[in-house]
């Protein structure tokens, strides 16, 4: 039995089409979801601007969307856990569970993973921009007593809740976060959580960094209207304890090793492609350099965190469009002067 399901499909570089395609039932330790609602990410915005980022190329259509929740409209046989009508946010990361790197805990590094609309294997694995999502039932986490809109944020929190698993305690620590988009307020939000005593914001965009300082920033800076701000921060051998990199960017990378004092720990989220890096100044100051990719088991905690209200994530959604208008609203996620987080409403 199969259902008619709309999906958002990119083509190439600029070319998004809404259509339909064919959604089977539920198998075994499957869930159907009616999705409600998905969060727009910088690497869907970079397939749709670009066909791709790096190296990685689009070589055949793909449903955009990782960022997702909705609700189940249907269980396979032998899920207990979870009830038809139950709102649920959906881990687009599907790890195989027997690999080296997963029976080492290690599942975001899984050798085999099926991660919602990437295009780095071939055949491309198809996103969750779908009317109706086929999802393994160890991917839903019920969501409830949240809203569809925040439960979407599950997936960019958990990114941000692995780097800060990475950093270790920031229990009075100074840190700075430079890219202040989703990303990096969320960090800012789940930092401020986690005890920082000052936290330094940097953007080139005043819009986001208005939002950085509600999500609990003290100190934020434009670089390209205010390039010296980050000095009195570089004076000495720097003043900084954790520098949390979100951007991508070369440049927010080697302002933030300046900054950072002896001994700093630098945490690298965003990815922007090859990026320079001042190895002289992080070998001078013995600075600790460390990457942060995806998340496993923080999807989970960032669903209980929101559901504890221990972080407030409404004001990061700027935007929700129909849909039926998915093109509007890559076109709106583009613009960083005023959107935040955009989402799709299904």
């Amino acid at each position: 039995m199969t259902a008619a399901n709309a999906c958002v499909v990119v083509h190439a570089a600029r070319d998004l089409r809404l259509e339909t395609r064919e959604t089977p039932a539920p198998g075994s330790g499957d869930v159907l979801i009616e999705m409600k609602a998905g969060g727009i990410c910088g690497s869907d915005l970079h397939y749709y601007t670009y066909g791709g980022f790096g190296a990685i190329r689009l070589r055949e259509p793909m449903v955009l969307g990782h960022e997702v929740a909705g609700t189940v409209a249907g269980l396979g046989e032998g899920v207990t856990e979870l009830q038809v009508g139950q709102l649920v946010a959906v881990s687009p990361s599907r790890p195989c569970q027997s690999c080296e790197y997963c029976l080492n805990g290690q599942q975001n590094h899984c050798l085999n993973m099926q991660f919602y609309g990437s295009a780095m294997p071939f055949p491309h694995i198809q996103g969750a921009f779908q009317q109706k999502l086929i999802a393994k039932a160890n991917q839903c986490i019920p969501a409830d007593g949240l809203t569809a809109a925040q439960a979407a944020m599950a997936e960019p929190l958990a990114v941000c809740l692995h780097a800060i698993r990475q950093a270790g305690s920031l229990v009075g620590k100074t840190v700075l976060v430079t890219g202040c988009g989703p990303i990096g307020c969320l960090v800012i939000l789940a930092a401020r959580r986690a005890g920082a005593a000052r936290i330094i914001a940097t953007d080139l965009s005043d819009f986001t960094l208005g939002l950085a300082q509600t999500c609990g920033a003290d100190d934020v800076i434009n670089i390209q209207t205010d390039p010296d701000a980050l000095a009195r921060f570089q004076d000495g051998k720097g003043k900084i304890d954790v520098h949390l990199e979100c951007s991508g960017a070369p440049q927010a990378l080697a302002s933030g090793v300046d900054g950072l004092r002896p001994g700093g720990l630098l945490i690298q989220l965003g990815l922007g492609g090859d990026m320079q890096v001042p190895m002289q100044k992080i070998t001078a100051k013995e600075i600790t350099l460390r990457g942060s990719f995806r998340f496993h088991a923080e999807f989970r905690t960032a669903v209980q965190m929101m559901q504890a209200r221990l972080l407030d994530v409404d004001q990061l959604v700027s935007h929700s469009f129909d849909v039926s208008e998915a093109v509007k609203a890559f076109e709106m996620a583009s613009d960083r002067s005023c959107a935040m987080k955009v989402q799709l409403v299904f």
